[in-house]
């Protein structure tokens, strides 16, 4: 009651009643004190969660370096500018990241703000906070696997390993990521099973959907002259990369490496092409199409084919050459 002493005298000569004077402590300071309290912890809470929002909007700004960004930048080498890559899954990353430390920080202050309003109403605190933290110990054996599938899943979020719509290689799990949580991914493989997977659980990830890919095309050609062969498929690969419709999505031009293996049925020729993560497939269907057109027109195909049905009959290259066909 010495708080108030000094209430009393002046609250008791203002209203004449003794018992309110008395009473003051109770009836003015301590409510004072505790609304006091809230509305500071609102304040906390707001100053808390509008810093948050606004890393949160910064992180979306391909141009502006943020603590929210991912520890490596992902940007292809086809955008000149950095501006010109903003990816949609960044923005869903740090809008996952930010709900996770708004409701963190709100735990937080809210629960300094209750304990700062038990202090005022005279609970000892000592007691409460040594089962709490045996309540937190006890709750931290039995729920290992929960507490491993949240950090891991946060650090997934924060290294940006994969985002909903990516192709991802998770082990037994390989598919298209439809759902990504703090404790659990949800992968969609190539025959429609949805597969559930804690993120504490995951070892590797293997991303396809990230950066650039590589397109490796292996053509056999039996055995026709592989010089004929090459230029015919580097005239067929220079038109996959001045096709306006492929373009965008092709980083390196495509290129013919030349033989990569010899088998019993003739050479295998190799080209591959760089492109970006989303347009690898069309640029390699159509690759793909190009090249085996170019084949068959220059009659490469055919000879590969009689090659087959007759072993003993040379082929055009090996009649004007004067070489015996293969045996």
């Amino acid at each position: 009651m010495h708080d108030s002493l000094g209430l009393c005298t002046p609250l008791w000569k203002l209203t004449g009643s003794v018992w309110f004077a008395e009473g003051s402590y109770w009836i003015l300071v301590k409510p004072l004190r505790i609304i006091l309290i809230v509305l500071l912890a609102v304040g906390a809470r707001w100053l808390v969660h509008r810093t948050i929002r606004r890393l949160v909007r910064t992180t979306t700004d391909a141009g502006v370096p943020t603590m929210l960004r991912p520890l490596r930048e992902r940007i292809p080498t086809a955008a000149t500018e950095p501006g010109d890559f903003v990816p949609e899954r960044r923005r869903q990353r740090a809008e996952a990241i930010g709900s996770v430390l708004r409701s963190l920080a709100t735990a937080f202050i809210f629960g300094i703000a209750l304990l700062m309003v038990l202090k005022e109403f005279s609970f000892d605190l000592a007691p409460l906070l040594a089962s709490a933290g045996i309540a937190g110990v006890a709750l931290g054996f039995g729920a290992q696997s929960l507490v491993k599938d949240l950090i891991a899943g946060l650090f997934m979020l924060i290294e940006d390993q994969y985002g909903v719509g990516d192709n991802v290689d998770l082990g037994e799990a390989t598919g298209v990521v439809e759902a990504v949580g703090l404790r659990v991914t949800t992968v969609r493989d190539g025959r429609g099973v949805l597969w559930y997977i804690r993120n504490g659980e995951i070892v590797r990830v293997g991303n396809k959907s990230q950066g650039w890919a590589l397109v490796v095309i292996d053509l056999p050609i039996g055995f026709a002259g592989t010089e004929e062969a090459t230029a015919v498929l580097r005239t067929a690969a220079a038109s996959v990369a001045v096709d306006p419709e492929l373009a965008p999505s092709i980083v390196e031009p495509p290129e013919v490496l030349g033989v990569e293996q010899i088998t019993v049925e003739g050479t295998v020729i190799r080209t591959v092409v760089k492109t970006t993560a989303e347009g690898q497939f069309a640029v390699g269907r159509e690759l793909r199409r190009r090249l085996a057109e170019a084949l068959e027109n220059s009659g490469i195909t055919a000879r590969i084919a009689a090659g087959r049905l007759f072993p003993g009959v040379p082929t055009q290259t090996d009649a004007d050459t004067g070489q015996g066909g293969a045996t």
